[in-house]
């Protein structure tokens, strides 16, 4: 990251910005910094102004407790402040979240995308779920266990068991330990899991919900349902995607949306 701003509590963000054309911001979700975006980023330069960034507790970024999601959104304000003032977003999981809830607030967006917001109410026993992980990640964190922390996740992902343990043994590893506290801040950013409807209902924008054709179902229906639930929403299925989705896919049309 080659530039920074200052969001309004004093945290110092971790930006870098390439290309020409409409802005648009791209916001990484769980377990992940700006890299993680980096690759669509380079795919959107020919026709967008990509922004990447590392959010809050991640990466190059700051950070200053205590943690709230509306920090999260003013880190956003701060970076379209700093980028000219308008730009489209993007988010990805757990970010999508994070966009939605930034232009429900009421920041001078223009555009927003998404790709597989994983609400809970469309996964049998989601709710359940979401809680018990809720309370046994705030312990391992509360009790400094950063790498059960991140096992915690990636289980609640449905990653296998012996997936698990080969990640423990990678040189990935001391990475996700890293940026494992703010798996908090992300399970704090999808709320109870649950799909804000009444808050979603005030979105003017277009909102753009993007699925994988072949990630779980649940995706595809929690994905469908935001495009519903918004007065100007658009659904999307991108076939042979899963929740990891290539740039080479999804960045031509996030491109033809962010354009128009």
């Amino acid at each position: 990251m080659d530039k920074n701003t200052t969001s309004r509590d004093g945290t110092s963000l971790a930006y870098e910005v390439s290309g020409q054309g409409p802005t648009v911001i791209l916001v990484s979700g769980a377990m992940s910094t700006g890299g993680t975006v980096a690759p669509l980023a380079q795919r959107l330069a020919d026709r967008c102004t990509a922004v990447v960034y590392d959010r809050r507790g991640r990466g190059a970024s700051g950070d200053t407790p205590p943690y709230e999601v509306a920090r999260e959104v003013e880190d956003l304000a701060a970076l379209i402040d700093a980028v000219g003032g308008d730009a489209a977003l993007f988010g990805v999981s757990s970010g999508g979240a994070l966009v939605l809830e930034a232009a429900a607030s009421g920041l001078p967006v223009r555009r927003v995308a998404v790709y597989e917001v994983p609400f809970a109410d469309f996964l049998t026993g989601g709710a359940e779920r979401e809680a018990t992980y809720k309370e046994q990640l705030d312990k391992a964190l509360a009790e400094g266990r950063r790498g059960d922390a991140a096992e915690l996740f990636l289980r609640m992902t449905g990653l296998a068991e012996e997936m698990i343990r080969g990640a423990r043994r990678s040189p990935m590893w001391a990475g996700m330990e890293a940026v494992a506290p703010s798996l908090a801040y992300d399970d704090a950013v999808m709320g109870d899991g649950l799909l804000p409807r009444e808050r979603l209902a005030g979105i003017s924008v277009p909102v753009l919900s993007f699925a994988g054709g072949a990630s779980p179902e649940f995706l595809r229906e929690a994905s469908r349902a935001i495009a519903d639930v918004v007065p100007r929403g658009t659904y999307r299925v991108l076939e042979g995607q899963t929740h990891m989705v290539d740039p080479d896919v999804v960045g031509p049309l996030l491109a033809d949306f962010v354009t128009g």
